[in-house]
């Protein structure tokens, strides 16, 4: 027998119907308390919501399986303008090709790409960096998201505990290097394969992918082996290879290889560990590893870990904010529930961050305490104070016109962040962080909201400004927007993305509709525009249209 769900808010009762004049299809059995069976006949336009409020469909006879494949092909048009198009950075035209989708058993997946297009992707939002460092930039492609898990090797983290790193500090397999340069920009993707499931214990994600030349950018092809072993309860273990290397004659490669092992034991005790390696033709070698160790019962919660990252780890797929360092960390905190008034838990607690060079000379250390309150009603308040040493061993240029000089620097950092439960219809959050910044003084103060106005229309704020006073200059470096979705039905959106960086003088629009004309086909409509306030010109302009649909065998 097979069942299918359907919203008891979608039906329509008729208990004259039979059910052999509506079909299984269309139709659904129902019992209520001391009454008689009805069958509520469903029409064909009415879609399934709230599944919680779900009946069953029954009756279901002869069926037989298909073959588990589905290919969407799409067809674009697109047409760019401003100066990174005239400049030959942009691309405008006809384009198609398709993705393939092949079930091999019901727990492995085949998914193949020709000529990968993303052009319905919302762009990056935009971020203030005041870091000597690197800012880590989610994936947001689709075919890279699926299944991303299976290729995770790096700074893992544990729910409801600090961890000191995550993996937007170090990752061996980041996919956003496919297909995008280190602005973001689109790299043609002729296309590519990936297999990810289980077979019996074994975890496995295969995947390769081409990218196309460019002016002085040769094709590249990226490759990726993962297997991880189950372990039961206890974890698991695993290993990766991953193959970055130049085609078509050219002979620059970059290589990485880790093994990773998880463990949970004595139900509160995680141990987490990892060794890297990477080969690159222009570095040459070098490794990374960690281990690590996290603990939380029902009141306290702990966790500490070592780090080391080699100066020439450099791993062309991966992501490392900080390399040639050994990092050590530590944290302790309790979780009381106490007897008070709307709080559901505090969680004091304190941390210290401990980052040296290879040679043991201290870069970086910061010691903190903290106060973590969630409330009955879903909302949270964090409280904290730091005292940080950082040593600049050349000049720190923050912007244009202000550079912190080489040196040793003390200085301490209060912040507080309130955040209203994200469930009601209405929430928000604010924090404010305010201290000393190397020689000067930094204050920065985020907001965001997000309204759901009822089940058609979203609203999201957000903003984010900073104050930076050193001797030599004091600036700004501002960042603002706000996100408009519209469910003109359940099969029509649009939503609309704009946003300011105020420090690079720049307004970025995004406009996405978005047409299901048929079932996980779709047609996109998209406009984005990035302008340049200052010199009052479009630096690009992009109008894309794309029509994807699903065939299934």
């Amino acid at each position: 027998t097979v069942e299918a769900a359907i919203p008891f808010s979608t039906l329509r009762f008729d208990p004259n119907q039979d059910e052999q004049s509506w079909g299984f299809q269309f139709s659904r059995r129902i019992r209520r308390k001391n009454e008689d069976t009805y069958w509520a006949p469903l029409a064909r336009h009415e879609l399934l919501h709230k599944m919680s409020r779900a009946g069953t469909i029954t009756g279901f006879r002869g069926l037989r399986a298909g073959r588990n494949l589905s290919v969407k092909p799409y067809l674009s048009a697109s047409r760019a303008s401003g100066s990174l198009e005239e400049s030959g950075a942009g691309d405008s035209g006809f384009d198609g090709g398709f993705d393939v989708k092949w079930g091999v058993t019901p727990r492995l997946t085949l998914d193949g790409t020709l000529r990968t297009d993303f052009s319905q992707v919302e762009v990056d939002q935009e971020r203030v960096n005041l870091t000597r460092f690197s800012l880590f930039f989610p994936e947001k492609r689709d075919f890279f998201l699926e299944n991303a898990g299976t290729f995770t090797l790096g700074d893992v983290t544990e729910r409801n505990v600090r961890m000191g790193s995550s993996l937007r500090e170090f990752t061996l397999f980041h996919s956003r290097r496919i297909g995008l340069d280190s602005d973001g920009l689109p790299i043609p993707i002729l296309g590519g394969g990936r297999l990810t499931g289980q077979a019996g214990k074994w975890g496995i994600g295969l995947m390769d992918m081409q990218t196309e030349s460019g002016g002085t950018r040769p094709a590249e092809n990226f490759a990726v082996a993962r297997l991880r072993r189950n372990l039961g309860d206890i974890g698991d273990v695993g290993a990766v290879f991953i193959n970055r290397q130049a085609t078509g004659g050219a002979e620059a490669f970059n290589r990485s290889y880790g093994a990773d092992l998880n463990l949970r034991l004595l139900r509160n005790l995680s141990v987490n560990a990892y060794a890297a390696g990477t080969s690159d033709d222009g570095q040459g070698e070098d490794w990374a590893g960690r281990a690590s160790v996290s603990w939380r019962d029902a009141l306290w919660d702990a966790s500490a870990f070592v780090k080391q990252v080699g100066s020439d780890f450099a791993p062309g797929l991966g992501f490392v904010r900080r390399a040639g360092v050994r990092h050590g960390y530590a944290t302790v905190g309790g979780h009381p529930t106490p007897d008070l008034p709307r709080v559901q838990e505090v969680n004091p607690y304190g941390e210290i961050s401990y980052v040296t060079d290879l040679n043991g000379l201290l870069l970086t250390r910061e010691g903190s305490a903290g106060l973590d309150v969630a409330f009955l009603d879903g909302g949270s308040l964090s409280l904290a104070w730091a005292n940080r040493f950082e040593r600049l061993e050349g000049d720190f240029a923050v912007r244009a016109g202000a550079v912190v000089p080489a040196g040793d620097y003390r200085f301490d950092e209060w912040s507080a962040r309130y955040g209203s439960s994200s469930g009601r219809p209405f929430s928000a959050s604010a924090s404010l962080t305010a201290g000393g910044f190397f020689n000067g003084d930094r204050t920065t103060l985020e907001l965001s909201a997000l309204w759901r106005v009822n089940e058609h229309l979203a609203l999201d704020l957000f903003g984010q400004t900073n104050r930076v006073d050193l001797p030599e200059a004091s600036f700004d470096a501002d960042v603002y927007g706000g996100r408009v979705s519209y469910a003109v039905s359940t099969r029509l959106f649009l939503s609309t993305f704009v946003q300011y960086n105020a420090a690079a003088e720049e307004l970025v629009s995004n406009v996405r509709l978005n047409f299901i004309h048929a079932p996980l086909s779709d047609l996109f409509l998209v406009y984005t525009e990035r302008r340049d306030i200052a010199a009052s010109r479009v630096q690009d302009r992009l109008l894309s249209l794309k029509v994807t649909r699903l065939f299934g065998f």
